[in-house]
């Protein structure tokens, strides 16, 4: 509690002390500090860097510091580039309103490969399948990826199947990995990111979540959600057409949008200022997250983007998001700002601000 010195603290001082609690949490990054895996490290959040930096980045990159996009880009001794990316989908039930295991590999890998500014042409598929899960249930999930694939206009080329012991897994995990070509005039990425420029969402955020956490039973709430999940190409491709100076893309899927804005916001060392008011959030989903104490800003998508555009584009992208049944709910949620350098701050429908961390810990496991 503050004490009475506090209190008569000059109005310069109490700024600069500010200040410097904005420092101090702007330099804050994850540390490993635990002994075992947990959950978390799943969730896409703090823990999830942390352990992605502190193990994998060690181990494989040769850059550590750079931004760390949902699929690589590689550029060929043509001068083409491709996009290139894998994800594994652990999502429990393998069936829920909105969508499937099948379909979310497919577009979730899609979607990685959307938002990075690439055509997607190609995917692998490999399964895990527990012994004792039943042949009806693999087929099912094949025809869901078939239809998916054909959806979002790519081909399941090759893949691999492994079978494990009884109570080894969770009857079927699926791993995709994609690649697309990168149009030579798409440049998308932090660096390209100014003070000024509009932060835009293509639609309701927090669907997929809370329709997963939902469908599992686990807790006595009815609502009717559907999962979002669905391919974004097409819906990038109609974006790009508005606003061709497109700086910056990612599809908030684990740790949701505050997890991503933060991403943003510490790789391009600006502030992400969001707009409580103009969030797009259907009435069903705000109301189980508050019934469930989740901010929704942490609640994962898989058939959203969101977008930071140039100032002078954004009337333009907003309404080409707005042509497409995937964007119809689009909104404009924020813009980016030089100050606090590297945080996300959220302006509150009750006047004030607030400051918007990443993700910590894992409110809603094993959702995708």
């Amino acid at each position: 509690m503050p004490d009475a010195a506090d209190d008569r603290t000059a109005p310069g001082q109490r700024e600069a002390r500010v200040l410097e609690r904005i420092e101090s949490f702007r330099r804050r990054r994850p540390r490993l500090t635990d002994e075992v895996v947990t959950l978390a490290h799943g969730a896409g959040g703090k823990a999830s860097a942390a352990l992605i930096d502190a193990v994998f980045l060690d181990a494989f990159a040769a850059e550590r510091d750079g931004p760390q996009p949902d699929a690589a880009t590689l550029v060929l001794d043509s001068g083409e580039r491709l996009a290139f990316t894998t994800d594994s989908f652990v999502v429990k039930p393998h069936h829920f309103p909105g969508g499937s295991i099948g379909d979310l590999a497919v577009n979730g890998t899609v979607n990685d490969l959307a938002v990075s500014g690439a055509r997607p042409l190609w995917l692998a598929a490999a399964f895990v399948l527990e012994e004792g899960f039943a042949v009806a249930e693999v087929r099912a999930i094949a025809a869901d990826m078939a239809v998916a694939a054909a959806t979002a206009g790519v081909t399941i080329v090759t893949g691999d199947t492994k079978v494990v012991e009884r109570g080894a897994a969770d009857g079927a995990y699926v791993t995709t990995t994609g690649i697309g070509l990168i149009p030579p005039e798409r440049r998308l990425g932090p660096e390209h990111v100014r003070a000024g420029d509009v932060v835009l969402v293509s639609g309701t955020i927090g669907d997929h979540g809370m329709a997963v956490m939902l469908a599992r039973g686990d807790l006595a709430l009815e609502a009717d959600i559907r999962s979002d999940s669905a391919a974004l190409g097409g819906l990038v491709d109609a974006l790009f057409a508005a606003a061709p100076s497109t700086r910056w893309l990612r599809d908030p899927t684990r740790g949701g949008v505050g997890t991503v804005a933060n991403e943003l916001a510490h790789d391009t060392d600006l502030a992400i200022v969001l707009d409580e008011a103009l969030l797009p959030i259907d009435a069903a989903v705000a109301g189980a997250c508050d019934l469930l104490g989740i901010d929704p800003l942490y609640v994962a998508n898989e058939g959203k983007l969101l977008a930071v555009v140039a100032p002078d584009e954004a009337d333009a992208a907003l309404a080409a998001l707005r042509a497409d049944p995937l964007g119809s709910a689009a909104a404009r949620i924020g813009e980016v700002a030089a100050d606090p350098a590297g945080i996300v701050v959220l302006r509150t429908t009750f006047g004030g601000t607030r400051i918007v961390d990443m993700l910590v810990g894992d409110p809603l496991p094993r959702i995708c």
